[in-house]
């Protein structure tokens, strides 16, 4: 009994350290985002005039509205296709175990180790060349490219561990391939699907390196792409800049919040398949 306390105490203490780590990056953020702008807070001392209007003066000044209205864009063009394509290879590897599909899922694999940083100066021309330099399309398609890796990979795992015999069942009652994948294999891989999607959506928004070198048009960027209106000739406005970051955070924070049930659904049954 003992012993089962001191362990129970050492978790508690290493969940409470863990989430202080987390925490503190956010509240330093929010401390020095209320400091006044064109300032160089130092710590995390709380300052003498909050100035609340910095959120809005960071929403004005990186005109965030149309940077909402472009990032939503781009997430539908990005998330849904990404789903579609990664759930229905996952379903031929995973499942179908389709010839060569060890192969091809090794190339998919090998695809999780391509930084953006290494491809981005080839990907600049090829997307030049196509005409698409300075459109959403420029981030678009790049993104469901190299998202893909990540989505076959995901799917695949829920997917291989789906007892053969359910579609057995299902062949004999005359369901073909399209008719086992949706009406059966879809809705029982929701959770795996919906978590695919908070972490695509969450990667997309968050995207910054192909919007800026992309992307010309601080419009069409993403909604991190907002950062660099922040970056003058001579300085960065601190204050302002963790303003920008924080609203930037804001509409992540409440979509993992709303689907996290969804998320922790899919790991819990890929540790108790697995």
């Amino acid at each position: 009994m003992i012993t089962a306390g001191r362990e129970a105490w050492t978790g508690r203490l290493l969940l409470i350290l863990m989430m202080a780590v987390t925490l503190l990056p956010f509240l330093s953020l929010f401390v020095t985002a209320l400091h006044p702008s064109g300032t160089y807070p130092a710590g995390l001392a709380w300052p003498d005039d909050p100035q609340w209007d910095n959120f809005l003066r960071a929403f004005e000044a990186a005109n965030m509205g149309e940077l909402l209205k472009s990032s939503v864009l781009i997430v539908l063009g990005v998330v849904p296709v990404s789903i579609l394509l990664g759930t229905m290879a996952g379903f031929a590897i995973g499942h179908l175990r389709v010839i060569g599909g060890r192969v091809i899922f090794l190339l998919f694999v090998l695809g999780l180790t391509l930084p953006f940083e290494g491809i981005i100066t080839p990907l600049y021309y090829q997307i030049r060349d196509m005409g698409l330099l300075n459109t959403r399309w420029a981030i678009i398609l790049p993104l469901i490219g190299l998202f893909m890796p990540f989505s076959v990979f995901w799917m695949r795992a829920h997917f291989v561990n789906m007892p053969g015999e359910l579609s057995e069942s299902a062949r004999m009652d005359g369901a073909n391939v399209w008719q086992l994948f949706r009406r059966i294999h879809v809705p029982l891989a929701m959770p795996a699907i919906s978590s695919l999607g908070i972490l695509l959506f969450l990667w997309t928004w968050n995207q910054f390196l192909l919007a800026i070198v992309l992307v010309d048009d601080p419009a069409k960027r993403t909604m991190s792409g907002a950062l660099g209106a922040f970056q003058g000739q001579w300085g960065t406005d601190i204050p302002l800049l963790c303003a920008g970051s924080l609203l930037i955070l804001t509409p992540t924070l409440v979509i993992f919040l709303i689907f996290q049930r969804h998320f922790v659904k899919a790991l819990l049954q890929g540790s108790l398949k697995g």
